[in-house]
């Protein structure tokens, strides 16, 4: 009985000893029952806080305080980027550090004849489908963007693809609906976090369409782009334009900017833009826009003649066509878009009347007298001129 009794007292010892040995390795350790937290909740730096306690390395001594730090960055990324179109941005989708390697890269990209429609595609390869038709279709698919809230880059991809494809496959007229909900499924994809499904597509239609149809088109858009689906748009050159046509504003001005996605849209009604670069197109709408809000004011800088690489002269054809549209000398039964902008989330901007005519003056007049611009983008002159 003694030797049992002594070596119990020896375990319970030992069992003491261990107990006081790990309980400094307890006490950093978390609780077993703590609440798991979303990823994106945690702090970025905290496994590194926790792997310097545990080899208990002292704190690096702090040389400057964080409002120091944040003024010394802010300094540095602004002499980065003095010289950039997007300077002043604090967007960091905007990418000034170096924005005009990307405004090349698009304005490349948007002149390569894999991702240009033909310039007479419905004369020269359609035979059942006529300009009019295109229109009231692309008048519908802007309807059916609203009704499901897509992405202004959605519609504007959309009748990308549909120009695209409809320069190198002949369609009959029944199936030109058909090809637009198509297109605007696999813009959706391409643009949208949630887009709809088939079967909200098949639903907008009435139901004219099955879902194998659908797919089936939605294959052969595929095939025939070769899968080329990401295109510069008008859109994606009005969002570096905005900024520049701004400038001459003491705060944004969202009534202008409105008038620019206004004008933007009523281009796609119009077979005739179809032949113009989206950029040549957007500068249009920047010009036309401006001429609108103010039309003896002078319409077109050297700051964006620099960065959009037209002159005044260049926009004349476009300017017109668009103008034609905003004053309903063409496409006056197209109500969609001109519907749309008359909410007052938009300002109203389809109600905006410009002059009934422009002056062949203002096409050949810039603001010369601008040199605070020009100091403000002369590095960006100097890097680069896109012409």
């Amino acid at each position: 009985m003694a030797d049992q009794e002594n070596c119990v007292r020896v375990t319970r010892l030992a069992k003491k000893r261990a107990a006081e040995a790990m309980a400094p390795v307890e006490s950093q350790q978390l609780p077993a029952n703590k609440k798991r937290v979303v990823l994106g909740d945690l702090p970025n730096f905290s496994n590194i806080a926790a792997s310097r306690d545990l080899v208990s390395q002292p704190p690096k001594p702090k040389c400057r305080t964080k409002r120091k730090m944040k003024k010394v960055v802010t300094e540095k990324v602004t002499k980065m980027t003095a010289s950039g179109i997007d300077a002043k941005s604090d967007d960091p989708q905007m990418c000034d550090a170096y924005v005009s390697e990307i405004y090349e890269y698009l304005h490349n990209m948007e002149m390569q004849a894999k991702r240009r429609p033909l310039p007479d595609y419905i004369e020269k390869i359609q035979k059942d489908v006529t300009p009019n038709m295109r229109a009231i279709l692309v008048d519908w698919l802007v309807e059916v963007a609203e009704e499901y809230k897509l992405l202004s880059d959605t519609l504007y991809l959309t009748i990308s693809y549909i120009d695209r494809f409809l320069s190198l496959n002949v369609i009959h007229r029944q199936r030109l609906q058909l090809l637009g909900v198509s297109s605007m499924l696999i813009a959706s994809k391409y643009e949208e976090i949630s887009p709809p499904h088939v079967e909200d597509f098949c639903y907008i239609t009435d139901n004219t369409y099955t879902k194998e149809e659908m797919v089936k088109m939605e294959a052969d858009v595929l095939k025939s782009l070769k899968f080329e689906m990401g295109n510069p748009t008008i859109k994606t050159f009005l969002r570096k334009f905005t900024g520049v046509a701004q400038e001459d504003y003491k705060s944004p001005n969202l009534q202008l900017e409105f008038l620019e996605y206004y004008l933007a849209e009523l281009s796609l009604l119009d077979h005739g833009c179809v032949k113009f670069l989206p950029s040549l197109v957007a500068a249009s709408v920047i010009f036309l826009s401006r001429f609108t809000i103010r039309p003896k004011f002078h319409l077109w800088s050297e700051a964006l003649q620099h960065y959009s690489g037209y002159k005044a002269a260049d926009l004349k054809e476009c300017v017109l066509i668009i103008h034609d549209l905003q004053l309903s000398r063409r496409g006056a039964s197209l109500v969609a878009v001109r519907d749309k902008y008359k909410q007052h989330k938009f300002k109203c901007v389809s109600t905006l009347c410009s002059p009934s005519e422009i002056p062949n003056s203002v096409f050949l007049k810039m603001l010369k007298n601008d040199s605070w611009m020009r100091n403000r983008f002369s590095g960006f002159y100097e890097k680069k001129r896109i012409t």
